[in-house]
């Protein structure tokens, strides 16, 4: 069983037009509501994909009622926690040439006691020794280190962290010690205090995050691919969609099917490792060819879209440049 949590979920609106233009009246092509929220999404795509899984998150609301019927729609196993306020919306537009602008709400603030009834349901829902996953922003109010507290709490149960966060919820968790971090390329950016020109420049970074106490850091690039850096060196490998629709979601899908790999082969071998990012690239890529942020399900993903590089291109790949990352 992988746990997830999502501390601030969202009702998640995506509309598709021809063209976004500021100030005029613009008329859908078409419009979708899904439930939202990294975790969220993280535990849509395991379950889409046979991988138990089970999503903790705060609801408040007439919007979390909404969202909470949209997962029980999905058959997305729950830990309901019940706060004060109203759920996020967010929006996004999907312009037809795959260009996405998204409009996200702050969401509800939660007390010191809704966060900590928050962490108790993750520890006693995670299996033993099993994964969870911190996913998305903080609630507005929290402190930045919550992130943090909370991986020390998950790690002395026994249990494995991911974390997929930003700005400073990412500084602050990193000497907690999590097994693994997913930022993309900006997030990484920000956490090293400098710009990232190159792959070479992103493994120098994510080496000096693995030097805080960090396990692996898994860097996903937009259409430059992704790459791994752990205990084993540095993995990098690249992936193919011919028909992008959104990449709202990609990113959840990708750390889903990472974790998928390593919940159903293990993660004790360099081997597997290798396995996991190429299946995590496959599940992004199905992602970016989805309406929405609808998570892949078998018939949707295609393994042959994925590759890893072999050792006599790495080198002159890591020197490229690094464009439309994200």
């Amino acid at each position: 069983m992988i746990l997830t949590v999502t501390l601030n979920p969202s009702l998640d609106r995506t509309v598709v037009v021809d063209r976004l233009v500021r100030g005029q009246v613009l008329r859908a092509q078409s419009t979708r509501l899904d439930p939202g929220g990294k975790g969220v999404n993280v535990t849509r795509a395991l379950l889409a994909n046979g991988v138990p899984s089970r999503a903790v998150l705060p609801v408040a609301g007439a919007e979390g009622d909404q969202l909470v019927g949209l997962l029980d729609a999905e058959r997305v196993a729950t830990d309901i926690v019940p706060v004060s306020g109203r759920t996020r919306s967010n929006i996004t537009v999907a312009e037809v040439d795959g260009t996405v602008t998204k409009l996200n709400e702050p969401g509800p603030s939660l007390t010191v006691e809704e966060l900590d009834l928050v962490l108790d349901r993750a520890l006693a829902g995670a299996s033993p020794g099993g994964w969870v996953v911190l996913c998305g922003s903080l609630p507005p109010g929290a402190p930045a280190d919550h992130y943090a507290r909370m991986t020390e709490r998950l790690t002395a149960a026994g249990l494995r962290v991911a974390v997929d966060t930003s700005g400073p919820a990412l500084a602050q968790v990193l000497a907690a010690g999590p097994h693994l971090i997913k930022p993309n390329a900006e997030e990484l950016s920000e956490a090293v205090g400098r710009p990232l020109g190159s792959r070479a420049e992103v493994v120098d970074a994510a080496q000096e995050l693995r030097g805080t106490g960090v396990g692996r850091v898994l860097v996903s690039l937009g259409p430059a691919g992704a790459l791994l850096v752990d205990g084993s060196g540095v993995t990098v490998g690249e992936s193919f969609a011919p028909s992008p629709r959104s990449s709202v979601g990609a990113g959840d899908a990708f750390l889903a099917g990472f974790l998928a790999a390593l919940h159903v082969h293990g993660d004790t071998s360099n081997g597997s490792t290798r396995s996991a990012l190429t299946q995590a690239l496959a599940w992004g890529a199905a992602a970016v060819q989805l309406p929405g942020s609808r998570m892949p399900g078998p018939g949707d993903i295609d393994p042959a879209a994925a590759r890893l590089l072999p050792d006599e291109l790495l080198r002159g790949r890591l020197a490229e440049p690094l464009v439309g990352t994200g």
